[in-house]
Parts: C-alpha cells; sequence; structure tokens
C-alpha cells in the first residue's frame, strides 16, 4: 500500500490521540503531515515533535502568538478557522480526518472535500447540522467521505455495493451509565455519573451525550445522509456489551452485523486504510468471555433527548443545526453544573419550539441558525 499522507484536525482529543496511535503503529503505510488542536498547544507541541508535521494549527487564535514562539519556525503556524480550512486542503494531504467536537467541524469538512481529499469524519456535527450540503459537495467532487463513527463505520462495511437491497439500518446503543435507572433516580444525576461510560472511552462532550442517547440521534440524523436513508427505515436498539457495533437488514430477511471489541482504533484505521485492511493495535474479540449478547429497545420517555434529536432530523432545514447547538450549550453547562442532567433537553425542547425553520439553508444560513440557538440558550441559562 502506497504511504498515505495524513492531516488530523482534532488531534489532542480523543479521537485524535487514537489515531496517532494507529499512525505509529503502521509507519511504513501512514505520515502525518499536519495536526490542529483548539486550545491544548502544549499536547500540540509534543505531538508534533513526535511526528514531525509540516504544519501545525490551534483554532483559537489567541494561542497563535504562544505556539508559533514556541516552535521557532520548525513548523508553519496557522490560527482559526481559516488556518483549520488551510489545513484542510493541505496539498500534500491524502485523508482529512476531522475529530473537532461541535459545529466547528462543518467548514474544514467542506474545505477538504471541495480539495478532493478523502475526509475520514468523526465528527457528527458536520453531517447533523450541514448534512445536504456535505453530501451534496462530496457528489460534486468526487471525492470520499468514510465514517469513522464505529456505527456508521459498521454499516458502511456491511453494505458494500448492496445499497439497492437495504430494507433497515440498525444502530446499536450501549444505552449508557443510566439504562437501568427508573425515572425518579435521573433527576438526581450528577457529573461525575455521566462521565463513567461502562464501555467507551470518550471526551466528556460525547460522553454526556451518550448518557442522555443524544449521541443515538445525532447517529441517526448522521445515517440518513450517508446512506441516503428514510428514517423510517433507521432503527435503534440498545445491546449493552458493545459488541454488535450496528447492523444491515437487506430485504430478503439477511442481516449482515459488523462485530469487534469496543477500540475506535478499528475503524479510524480502516478509514485511513479502505478498501484494504491492516492489522489492528486493538485486542481481539473473545467470544468465549463475552458469553452472551443482550437486545432491547430503547426507552424514548426516559431519554428525551433521542425523541427530539430524530424530530429535528425529520424537520429537517436549520432545524437540526439548532438542536445540535442547544445541545452542546446544555451540555456545557451541565457539565459546568450550572444544569441538571434531566434540563438538558428540556432546555433544547424550548429552544427548538422557538425557532422558525428554514428550508434548503445555506451554510451562511445554517452557521447563523446555530449561533441564534446558542445565544437562545446562553440566555435562557443565565
Amino acid at each position: 500500500m502506497k504511504q498515505k499522507r495524513i492531516v488530523i484536525i482534532g488531534s489532542t482529543g480523543s479521537i485524535g490521540e487514537q489515531a496517532l496511535q494507529v499512525i505509529a503503529a503502521h509507519p511504513e503505510q501512514f505520515r502525518v503531515m499536519g495536526l490542529a488542536a483548539g486550545s491544548n498547544i502544549h499536547r500540540l507541541i509534543e505531538q508534533a515533535h513526535r511526528f514531525q508535521p509540516e504544519v501545525l494549527c490551534v483554532g483559537r487564535s489567541e494561542f497563535y502568538p504562544s505556539l508559533r514562539e514556541q516552535v521557532e519556525g520548525a513548523y508553519q503556524v496557522l490560527a482559526g478557522m481559516e488556518g483549520l480550512c488551510e489545513l484542510a486542503t493541505l496539498e500534500q494531504a491524502d485523508i482529512v480526518l476531522v475529530s473537532v467536537s461541535g459545529a466547528v467541524g462543518i467548514q474544514p469538512t467542506l474545505a477538504a472535500i471541495g480539495a478532493q481529499k478523502r475526509v475520514a469524519l468523526a465528527n457528527k456535527e458536520t453531517l447533523v447540522a450541514a448534512g445536504d450540503l456535505v453530501m451534496k459537495a462530496v457528489q460534486e467532487n468526487d471525492t470520499e467521505l468514510i465514517p469513522v463513527d464505529s456505527e456508521h463505520a459498521a454499516i458502511f462495511q456491511c453494505i458494500r455495493d448492496e445499497q439497492a437491497w437495504v430494507r433497515n439500518l440498525w444502530l446499536t446503543a450501549s444505552g449508557g451509565p443510566f439504562r437501568d435507572y427508573k425515572a425518579e433516580q435521573m433527576k438526581n444525576i450528577t457529573v461525575e455519573e455521566a462521565l463513567n461510560h461502562p464501555n467507551w472511552e470518550m471526551g466528556a462532550k460525547i460522553t454526556v451525550d451518550s448518557a442522555t442517547l443524544m449521541n443515538k440521534g445525532l447517529e441517526v440524523i448522521e445515517a440518513h445522509h450517508l446512506f441516503s436513508a428514510a428514517y423510517d427505515c433507521i432503527k435503534i436498539i440498545i445491546q449493552r456489551e458493545s459488541v454488535i457495533h450496528s447492523m444491515v437488514e437487506f430485504v430478503d430477511g439477511s442481516f449482515l452485523a459488523h462485530l469487534g471489541v469496543a477500540d475506535m482504533r478499528i475503524p479510524i484505521q480502516y478509514a485511513f486504510s479502505y478498501p484494504e485492511r491492516m492489522v489492528s493495535p486493538a485486542r481481539q474479540l473473545d467470544f468465549t468471555a463475552l458469553g452472551s449478547i443482550h437486545f432491547e429497545s430503547p426507552d424514548y420517555e426516559r431519554f428525551p433527548s433521542l425523541l427530539l434529536a430524530v424530530q429535528a432530523g425529520r424537520t429537517g432545514g436549520t432545524m437540526p443545526a439548532v438542536m445540535n447547538a442547544a445541545n452542546e450549550t446544555a451540555v456545557a453547562a451541565f457539565l459546568q453544573r450550572k444544569l441538571s442532567f434531566m434540563q438538558i433537553p428540556e432546555l433544547i425542547a424550548a429552544v427548538m419550539s422557538r425557532h422558525q425553520t428554514i428550508q434548503l439553508p445555506t451554510l451562511e444560513q445554517i452557521m447563523e441558525a446555530d449561533q441564534w440557538a446558542r445565544d437562545e440558550s446562553s440566555r435562557m441559562i443565565y
């Protein structure tokens, strides 16, 4: 396999760090060309010393002078959204991994697609808020968008060239740390409890989303765009062990399921190596130790965020961007102990109810709706 040159936007986060582990395990196949972080320039510099990219970028422009001073001309240094987009279009790069959290990923993703890079997408919000625009750009630029989410990576691998015969897509969910809680218990959930996921190690925001099941709702919208699937054909099933990462049901009654250990390095590596496969640094699945696999339906009453996300997806237009922005703001407030756990979906629902949806929006209108929702959410919190 020819060595592939990779840019990582969000290199200091959980996915970015695991992507670097994959690259370190296969130095003959992969080379780092650029790294970007939001504000953690200390870790960014450590990564740069280890992997020797050509370009560094810090998303928050106020950290630019400090980063530039500390690297002393060893690397080209960029900053802000303009810098992220420039890094995403780096001529020397073959693959751009977008692993930042939040709507900040939208513009770099579109920039990379416009430059005809393969995009390994680990940013849910890009497809949630701007899925129609993103998938149209993929088609117009005849480029590849490979999902890195474990669920969508699983579906991508199961469908292969059989899209025409798909009946339903089945997104699996662990159910999060509160899957067995009674409704009364949900009222007193702490930040520490919400961040204690039973199966996966992830960043704080996505871990809380997994606890509210908003994560699964966002994935429904992603699946709608990635696989041109009607919402009625996207099903959710709780699979506690996180061994089946998702399934595809075909018209003849056959199911194809993707199984593996709960390790994000597997889908990250596949997005880099596709269509080939390589030995993974992840451990192997031991069926004898697993013993059994359990299934159950999600509870929409205890986890209303899931229903809100699906409703936003069905509404379409600017509503998913508003729902997503309200969720980001609510989760941040919860982590700062300014909202309770069950106030997260309450805030999202309130903001959604105040929004006048624009159908077929431009990117500018999407970003305006995103900002409106953040402002409205913050006003309601404070």
